[in-house]
């Protein structure tokens, strides 16, 4: 169950970095840049996380969390007037470069 949670957690950060990445693309936005970083580097301690969870639940979990708390992203600026749901969830945006 532990391995599950893990893995989940690993493919939520790796989508959100990817959505950053899409933002960072199309608006330039340094905020999105960084924040497609911090994603990568946390992608990175959670999947080392979710490798050591059959091995050790506790020590894997624990890098699960360290790994989802550096992926914080923090203020962004307004890239989004209209969008839907689905749209916003895929990072389409309505600014363009």
């Amino acid at each position: 169950m532990y391995v599950y949670i893990a893995i989940a957690a690993y493919f939520v950060v790796l989508f959100l970095t990817l959505r950053d990445i899409r933002i960072y693309r199309r608006t330039r936005f340094q905020s999105y840049r960084k924040g497609a970083m911090k994603g990568i580097a946390a992608s990175t301690i959670v999947l080392i996380g979710a490798l050591i969870t059959p091995l050790n639940p506790n020590a894997g979990l624990l890098l699960v969390l360290v790994g989802m708390f550096l992926n914080k992203k923090g203020t962004r600026e307004k890239v989004f007037s209209d969008a839907n749901a689905t749209e916003r969830m895929l990072g389409k945006t309505d600014l363009q470069q």
